[in-house]
This record gives structure tokens, sequence and C-alpha cells, in this order.
């Protein structure tokens, strides 16, 4: 397995996690290096095939995250913030890649991850779907070509277990509309309406949460108009897009120099 990259999975036993497991295994030109959870987990110290009720794969279980983390050569994490923030230190004193898509994290423990990027690659995304990515940039263009007569609007839906929102991609959107405006989304962002709100801001961008079921990942940017209304639109079906495009990611690290990156890095698409 020399030859191939070998990509370390944090939160094993997370339903992302076990997707990217079985996507690796699948994938030319990667292997699984390490399988990561908490310590205290039940899996630690099982085989993980077994652990996910499959065959057995030769990778154990670990809790010891230094160390496996030092056997591969990028680490795919989709976990908490906190926990994130330990798995980039970790990877920037092993200079292995951190391929990121944990949501939720805040302004300021994205910025705690800038010191990491000094030592090792960073891809951070609140998405990993080509799909997604180029709606980003849809948005970004949509929002320069259209005066603040339209109003934005960002409206996603998830499974009633994701315990985030607006999603990481929804903010993602809502940073590429702002972009294209030329304002700060901190400035502009409309979150959470409940009672009377008084009337609609002119410039605000808005967002809007709906939680139910198992909806893999729905997102609309609206462009609402006098008369006209405009919606992009991307709807995920199976989070297997997520986990292809994460090692799509990881993939692209090899050789990478330090650094802070995102996916419209890995696909090309930046202007």
């Amino acid at each position: 397995m020399a030859d191939t990259i070998g990509i370390a999975v944090t939160g094993a036993s997370g339903r992302m996690g076990q997707m990217l497991i079985r996507t690796i295994t699948e994938t030319d030109g990667v292997h699984l290096a390490a399988a990561i959870e908490r310590t205290g987990h039940d899996w630690v110290g099982q085989d993980v095939g077994q652990a996910m009720g499959g065959a057995a794969s030769g990778v154990v279980v670990t809790d010891d995250a230094a160390q496996a983390i030092a056997t591969a050569d990028v680490v795919i994490d989709f976990t908490a913030p906190e926990a994130t923030l330990a798995f980039s230190a970790i990877c920037a004193d092993a200079g292995v890649a951190h391929v990121i898509g944990t949501t939720g994290m805040t302004d300021a423990q994205i910025a705690e991850l800038q010191p990491a990027s000094q030592s090792c690659a960073i891809v951070r995304a609140g998405n990993m779907s080509l799909g997604v990515n180029l709606l980003v940039q849809l948005t970004k263009r949509v929002a320069a070509a259209l005066d603040e007569d339209f109003d934005i609007e960002v409206i996603e839906a998830h499974h009633h277990h994701k315990v985030d929102a607006p999603s990481g991609t929804a903010l993602m959107l809502g940073e590429a509309a702002a972009q294209g405006r030329g304002v700060a989304l901190s400035d502009v962002r409309d979150s959470g309406r409940d009672g009377i709100t008084g009337a609609r801001k002119r410039g605000d961008i808005g967002f809007s949460a709906i939680r139910g079921g198992d909806i893999v990942g729905e997102h609309d940017v609206m462009f609402a108009g006098a008369g006209e209304r405009i919606v992009l639109r991307h709807m995920a079906t199976d989070r297997v897009l997520f986990a292809r495009g994460a090692i799509r990611a990881a993939k692209w690290t090899r050789g990478k120099a330090p650094g802070a990156y995102d996916m419209m890095d890995v696909l090309g698409l930046n202007d």
C-alpha cells in the first residue's frame, strides 16, 4: 500500500465515519490507515470492519489519536468543533494533512485552525460535494448581478439528528451571496425569526432551517424581487457524495504545501 494514500478517519463509529470507511475501501489510490474513536467508546480495540457488522479489515479502532495520525498521510474529520481543533493540532505536529468536514464551528474556532495551517495542509469546507460548490459559485455571481431590490433567503433542510443550524452549507451560501454584494455576512445576517419581527430589512440575507426525518441535505437560495423569484437549488439524496468529495480532497492534499484551503481549491473553482 506504499503507493496509495493512507487515510485516518476520526469519529469512526458515526454515520459519516462509517460511510467514509466503506467508501475508502471502494476507492482506488487510497487505503484506510487508522480508525479513531473517543476514549471509552465500545468500538475501541475492535476491528473496525467487524464493528461495522462486516468482515475484518485489519484496522483496529484506537483512541490514541496521535499514534494513529502518525501512521497516515491525511486525516478526514467529520466530528465536533472542539475535537476538530484537537485533531488539527496533532496533524500539525505530525505534518499530516487535515480534511475537515465538521460543521457548527464559530468564527473564533475557525481562526484557531490558522496556526496549524502553518505546518500542514488543511482543507475545510461546510460541504464536500461538487454540486454544492458549484451552487456557491452561482450564488456569488447571481448576488453580484442583482441589487438589493432582490431579497436573499437561504432555506435548508436536514435530518432530525443534525445539531447545528443554520447548516455549514447554508452559511457557505450566505457568505457567497454576501461576497457577491460586497458586504460582510455578519453585518446582514438574519436568522431564527420568531414572533413580531417587524419588516424585513433591505439588504439582509435571511436563513431558515428545517429539521425532520432522514433528509440528507437540501439547500435553496432564493432571490425574491417584485413580481419574480429566482431559486437556485441543490438536493443531496445520499451522503456518500460527501464521502467521495472528502476523499477527493484527501487525494488532492498529496504534495501540497502547508496552508488553509477549501473545496474551491480542490475543484479548481476559485476565481
